[in-house]
């Protein structure tokens, strides 16, 4: 009673990539799509909105961790940030690099991290607000 598999496993099977099209967002509400660079910019946007681990809809490697830097302090947590957005972005196969990471620190329990992000379409300049 051992089943048969005619060959299935000389078949030849032929990966392709995916475009990496994805719909437009633009205050809330989706109108159309958008790919190449401007889709990234949504994808990052994206990535770094999610807080990881807590909607189960999402898989374990996409989010960012974030919740636990409140009341930490601000010489912890630029260098916290600056590692879980690298480890957020990498997760993505199209982003190649993330540098460039500047702090500004100037409001209470807050810093602002602006950074560059490298990706297979080009590069763009993004900005995070994270409460510490």
């Amino acid at each position: 009673m051992i089943p048969s598999v005619n060959n299935l496993l000389l078949t030849e099977i032929n990966e392709e990539d995916m475009p990496s099209k994805n719909y437009r967002m633009i205050s809330e509400s989706v109108r159309g799509t958008v790919d190449t660079i401007e889709a990234m910019k949504q994808v990052v946007y994206k990535i770094l909105c999610t807080e990881r681990y807590v909607y189960p809809i999402y898989s374990w490697n996409y989010g960012i961790e974030l919740v636990d830097l409140f009341g930490e302090s601000v010489t912890y947590a630029c260098p916290e940030i600056t590692r879980r957005i690298e480890e957020a972005l990498l997760q993505d196969e199209r982003v190649n690099s993330v540098d460039q990471f500047e702090f500004d620190t100037s409001k209470k329990h807050e810093v602002v991290c602006t950074f560059s992000v490298h990706t297979i379409f080009g590069d763009f300049q993004m900005e995070k607000e994270v409460s510490v």
